[in-house]
């Protein structure tokens, strides 16, 4: 091993991709982006063009190379993070998508649920997998694909992590690892084995899937035609769940949310799978060194792209710089819900759309932004109720939730979170905690850490919201939430 060896770190999120360098003191010494485009075909549908996800996954790396030449070759691993649940199918043969990627968010699939749904499949598929039938999971998906590919004699599929690696390696890996597998409603994450019974139920041939690895594994190296170097690719693992790694939350009842594209919220359960009576998910946390932990995880669909539509479509402000001050003028309490592609946990309703409640003459942009960002933090509280419910006395009373994505850099939002509540909300000095978690598990794998405690000395805290509102105050702002959701939902 060099005298300066670095990891490369691939961060493929739903909006962007980002390629970052990593030192042995956990310090991101250079990092790229790219913004990708949105594709909506029809209502509720959200895709994306996987040949352009792979170039910007190049391009980064190799603006992040072309920068580094110094170094490049001291590069001593790869960890891989990437959307979960979004599906791509594409010709083993010709490596060419055979149809655009279906995202996450997209609710094409509403109809082939339903009818699961109504088939009452619902507690034999959440005993399996740990989760709910819904469109947001990759089953329904891949079914929809097959049944619109006509040409099937070459097909495979994967998540994201799974084509990027196809890519990197020249089609000498088609692999995927845990956590993205436990997120397909194919997997058994009790078993750790693509489900035959859930297999025929979705119509898929387990020949079209991935295999699946751990989150340190051999995935495979990345062919030197790409960049000129082999990098060999040693740890991968779904966004959240890096998340959770890189924020530490590696213990029995740490607590992160994530604030990115969605709103994303995981509580570690160590090796005990919870089954969620309140409509939140289990979910594999990782899988290291043959040990196995779970988490409960509870899904906000639409956070950051609330942002995104207040800025690029609604022009209310050109910059998120501005956020604070327009807040700063609100003189009105109106109330906001971002149904953009349905509500999430715990209401799972696909069909639901947002709106914006309470209006009058005197309604400013100001009131608008704020609503939308507290519209955030009351459905971080809907999560936070129902994991209460679900894990009782095993949550600590004092605890503390560890924040990260672009949103936590707005420190009204933050005040508002801790306040609602009513718990302290620390955000750390290194915001990029999703890359980092890829970092980490590529390093394991060579030992450039030498140990998960090695890690968690290099979590440093930036600053620690401490809740002021009166208890009176948060239960009356609460209370108007939970109304005006219900009223729209027709509870």
């Amino acid at each position: 091993m060099s005298k300066s060896p670095y990891i490369l770190a691939i961060d493929q999120g739903t909006s962007s991709t980002r390629a970052a360098l990593i030192d042995k003191k956990g310090v991101i010494v250079d990092q790229e982006s790219i913004e990708f485009k949105q594709i909506y075909p029809a209502n509720g549908w959200v895709e994306h063009d996987p040949l352009e996800i792979i170039q910007t996954v190049k391009s980064t790396i190799a603006i992040i190379l072309k920068r580094n030449a110094i170094i490049q070759n001291d590069i001593v691993s790869c960890g891989i993070t990437n959307q979960r649940e979004t599906i791509v199918a594409w010709d083993k043969v010709s490596g060419k998508p055979l149809y655009n990627a279906i995202v996450w968010q997209d609710r094409r699939t509403q109809e082939i649920c339903q009818k699961l749904v109504d088939k009452n499949y619902t507690n034999l598929i959440q005993e399996k997998t740990g989760l709910i039938i819904d469109p947001y999971f990759s089953a329904s998906k891949i079914q929809w694909l097959l049944e619109h590919i006509k040409d099937q004699k070459n097909l495979i599929v994967g998540t994201i992590d799974t084509w990027i690696i196809w890519n990197l390696t020249n089609k000498a890996q088609h692999v995927t690892d845990i956590t993205n597998a436990s997120r397909t409603m194919l997997y058994n994450i009790v078993d750790e084995t693509w489900d035959q019974e859930l297999l025929d139920l979705f119509k898929v041939d387990k020949s079209f899937l991935p295999k699946v690895l751990s989150n340190i594994d051999d995935f495979g190296t990345i062919h030197p035609e790409h960049f000129g170097i082999e990098i060999p690719i040693g740890g991968v693992i779904g966004d959240q769940q890096s998340a959770s790694v890189g924020q530490l939350c590696l213990k029995k009842g740490m607590i992160k949310a994530t604030y990115g594209t969605g709103c994303f919220v995981l509580i570690n359960t160590d090796d005990n799978k919870i089954k969620s009576e309140n409509k939140l998910l289990s979910t594999i946390a990782s899988k290291l060194d043959g040990k196995k932990q779970y988490a409960v995880e509870g899904s906000i669909f639409n956070a950051g792209t609330v942002v995104q539509w207040l800025r690029d479509e609604m022009e209310l402000f050109n910059d998120v710089s501005e956020i604070e001050s327009l807040i700063k003028s609100s003189k009105n309490d109106i109330t906001f819900i971002p149904a953009f592609t349905g509500l999430g946990a715990p209401y799972w309703k696909s069909d639901t759309r947002g709106t914006i409640y309470g209006i009058t003459r005197d309604t400013s942009k100001g009131d608008i932004v704020k609503a939308a960002l507290k519209s955030i933090c009351f459905q971080t509280k809907d999560l936070l109720e129902s994991l209460k419910l679900d894990l009782g006395d095993q949550m600590e009373e004092d605890m503390t939730m560890r924040v990260d994505g672009g949103m936590s850099n707005n420190n009204w939002m933050m005040q508002f979170l801790a306040d609602i509540l009513n718990i302290k909300v620390e955000r750390p000095a290194n915001h990029e905690t999703t890359v980092m978690g890829a970092a980490y598990l590529a390093g394991l794998r060579v030992g450039f850490f030498s140990s998960l405690s090695d890690i968690e000395d290099l979590w440093k805290s930036d600053r620690v919201f401490v809740p002021s509102m009166d208890a009176d105050e948060r239960q009356l702002m609460y209370a108007n939430w939970k109304k005006t959701v219900n009223n729209l939902i027709g509870l």
